[in-house]
């Protein structure tokens, strides 16, 4: 399908520079205390994406505190929401199909420290991660409303509450809260898009290799987009994408990536990229609207392969069992998986830079599955505190050897495994 776009209508609008700025410098302010899931300062960011959408006339699904639902963790209860509008398509009937364009709201919070004998609070600010991507929700959100006669489905618009407490916002809007959620054509996740330069250009990951978007960012990126994104390689970043991929719905992660800051206290407001952002803006926009407008909604996904995303029960007609369930279990070296933590994850781990001069430790629950062959495949980081950290867990256990695969019956089965990394800034002890 070509894409057919009019630049004029959205490029170079004025002030959207200054709009990004604006809304990154709102969500970042000391006043909401870097957006803690559960927090007042999330709350407070759930309100301000509310009044933003509303005011740029987009039809609200939610009240202005947002779609609440509720996390237990470390016997602890959170109370976290998703805030949702509409742009709804001028077609009678694709208007019943959606694309959903999402960021997620929270962040790490703060922290109190003692220095010199007194207590102070240290505010993870979160501009890039996620204030940025958020940003680009609220002004994507105006360009479309303001333009809905070329939208012939509907685009949903959600701010995901409790990203850091394992995409469960995400999850929630997936599995409860939209019940059109079979007629989602694609979902876009937005995460990360403040920073620029070779070190982090704009990318785009679909999991699974998807041609129709393959080709539709081809498309638009030969017609006279200025900014186009490339496609990624490696490990897919995790992100509020997964919910909706584990429903094998096309997703769609955009990105410029992490940097130094990310994840720290000097991710602040004036050190991103707003001219970037507002290419970014563009450049989504555009996308949006050729998805919209396609006849048909893009091929779901039917098979789940080695993409380092993997997390279903059924994958490509084949059953993944847990190691409770099989006769028996897989072996790493004739041992089991406290073997593969000693004698290979912690011999290889490495401990990342940046999170190590910041004072940053915890652990990285890693899942993957052992096939039939004995390899490792669909190695993702389902909870951790760093990216950093994620990342470095996520790379060792990836590069595992091979298993013995497990079996059932006496036939090799595909069997799942969640293991805990653990990066401690002492010594580590020898097991």
């Amino acid at each position: 399908m070509a894409a057919t776009l009019s630049w004029a209508q959205v490029a170079g609008e004025p002030g959207t520079e200054e709009k990004l700025k604006d809304h990154v410098e709102y969500l970042t302010s000391a006043s909401l205390e870097g957006r803690r899931a559960g927090s007042p300062g999330e709350t407070e960011a759930a309100g301000y994406l509310y009044d933003c959408l509303y005011e740029a006339g987009v039809t609200m699904l939610t009240p202005r505190a947002g779609q609440d639902f509720s996390i237990v963790t470390d016997g602890d209860t959170i109370y976290s929401r998703n805030v949702v509008g509409i742009v709804e398509g001028y077609d009678s009937i694709l208007r019943n199909q959606y694309i959903v364009v999402g960021a997620n709201l929270d962040h790490l919070g703060s922290n109190m420290l003692t220095v010199d004998g007194n207590r102070e609070m240290q505010i993870f600010p979160g501009a890039n991660d996620n204030a940025s991507g958020i940003a680009s929700v609220i002004e994507i959100a105006r360009r479309v409303a303001s333009s809905s006669f070329f939208f012939r489905r509907s685009v949903v618009f959600v701010g995901f509450g409790a990203k850091e407490q394992g995409m469960a916002g995400s999850w929630y809007f997936a599995n409860r809260a939209f019940h059109e959620i079979d007629s989602v054509s694609l979902m876009v996740d937005l995460r990360s898009l403040g920073k620029s330069g070779p070190t982090n250009q704009f990318t785009y990951y679909t999991g699974i290799p998807h041609p129709e978007i393959n080709q539709l960012i081809y498309n638009i990126s030969e017609v006279g987009a200025f900014y186009s994104p490339v496609q990624g390689k490696g490990v897919v970043p995790s992100g509020d994408y997964l919910p909706f991929y584990e429903k094998n719905i096309p997703v769609l992660l955009l990105t410029t990536g992490p940097d130094r800051n990310i994840r720290t206290v000097r991710d602040r407001a004036e050190l991103l990229d707003y001219e970037t952002m507002d290419y970014i803006c563009d450049f989504v926009y555009n996308l949006v609207r050729e998805a919209a407008n396609r006849n048909e909604m893009f091929d779901r996904l039917v098979t789940v392969e080695d993409t380092g995303i993997e997390d279903t029960a059924v994958s490509g007609g084949e059953r993944v069992y847990t190691p409770y369930e099989v006769d028996v279990a897989p072996q790493f070296f004739k041992g089991d998986v406290g073997t593969f933590l000693n004698d290979w994850v912690y011999t290889y781990l490495r401990y990342p830079d940046i999170p190590l001069e910041q004072g940053i430790s915890g652990t990285v629950t890693v899942e993957f599955i052992v096939e039939k062959d004995g390899r490792v495949t669909g190695v993702r980081a389902v909870r951790g505190n760093d990216q950093y950290l994620e990342d470095e867990a996520v790379r060792v256990v990836a590069a595992s050897p091979k298993w013995k695969p497990g079996q059932m019956g006496g036939e090799k089965v595909r069997v799942k495994f969640s293991v805990p990394v653990e990066f401690r800034l002492e010594k580590r002890k020898t097991r």
